[in-house]
């Protein structure tokens, strides 16, 4: 595991502790097998410790890892309509799914196989009949190096002052998360939340209480956040913004009025503020159900500019809207 810069603040410690530490949840893989036998092998190998799940067809595969991304996939090379290799070129070529390691599982190996298989991405081969001890050891060694990419990964898009994701990650994500969508029908939401008279807190309290104010909000929003799925980001200045997937419209306006009154009771004081005594956010809400097309920018036009409507109508208040998709 790499070292860590030492010059962090209080906040960016607990994030990194958080990227640090064990997932939530079991590593997630995905078996690739047209012969059920052979899936019933790896769940036996694996259930304990993995949460392990199907598909019996390159289709299959593909539609759950672009739905929901598993770990690392188990797949097998001969296959009816799309072999293994079909389906991992199709996984390498979309940026959705392009990091999730892929392992070879398969009777059938020689060295041009084997070639072919690393060329067009895949980090390992495992010959059938599978040892378990052997298929254990070299997914756990497969499921480490995605970690700590990961982690090294998240660590670049990570805000120095705040400790919560940066602008880049956040563009980055947000367009993942809408292609995400579209292709699985589901909704998507977006909160963006701007710190009212945040200019004026600073000239009267200093630039370090500022700094603070900021770090303070930024651990709020992210501590009211309900899955890991969902994402707060510092996205420039005082503003930060939210995105939550599979979210219904309504859901993220709950959200957004939970993190408003959230920033209101932590109680910071705002003498300067036209709005309140402490320091408010105001906050734009725009969702998409994912029955039609529409793109990161559309969502994140609405975001804003219902944030803007929030900050015309006084402040420390929310407005939202659902984004009509053609």
């Amino acid at each position: 595991m790499p070292r860590l810069p030492h010059a962090t603040t209080p906040q960016t410690d607990s994030t990194l502790a958080g990227l640090l530490g064990a997932p939530a949840a079991k590593p997630r893989l995905l078996a690739v097998d047209d012969q059920p036998i052979n899936i019933q092998v790896m769940h036996q190998i694996f259930s304990a410790d993995h949460q392990v799940f199907m598909a019996t067809s390159g289709a299959q595969a593909l539609a759950f890892c672009r739905t929901t991304p598993p770990d690392l996939v188990l797949l097998d090379i001969v296959m009816p309509e799309m072999d293994g290799f079909e389906v991992c070129a199709a996984l390498k070529a979309d940026a959705c799914t392009r990091d999730i390691p892929v392992i070879f599982v398969t009777a059938h190996t020689d060295a041009a196989q084997e070639t072919r298989g690393l060329e067009l991405g895949a980090v390992d081969f495992i010959s059938k009949p599978v040892n378990p001890a052997v298929v254990r050891a070299r997914v756990k060694t497969q499921l480490t190096l995605k970690f700590q990419t990961d982690l090294m990964r998240k660590l670049v898009f990570l805000d120095g002052l705040t400790g919560v994701f940066n602008r880049r990650y956040f563009d980055q994500q947000l367009a993942i998360e809408m292609a995400r969508a579209m292709r699985a029908q589901s909704p998507l939401a977006l909160i963006m939340i701007d710190v009212d008279f945040f200019k004026r807190f600073n000239d009267r309290y200093g630039h370090q209480a500022g700094d603070d104010c900021l770090r303070q909000i930024a651990l709020t929003l992210k501590e009211n956040l309900r899955r890991p799925a969902d994402l707060v980001a510092r996205y420039g200045g005082e503003e930060f913004a939210c995105i939550l997937p599979d979210t219904a419209f309504a859901d993220a306006l709950s959200l957004a009025r939970e993190l408003e009154q959230s920033v209101r009771h932590k109680a910071i004081a705002h003498a300067d503020s036209d709005a309140a005594s402490m320091v408010t956010i105001s906050l734009g809400v725009a969702g998409f159900k994912g029955d039609g097309v529409a793109d990161a920018a559309s969502l994140l036009a609405l975001a804003d500019a219902q944030l803007y409507c929030a900050k015309n109508a006084g402040r420390a208040r929310i407005c939202s809207e659902e984004l009509t998709s053609g």
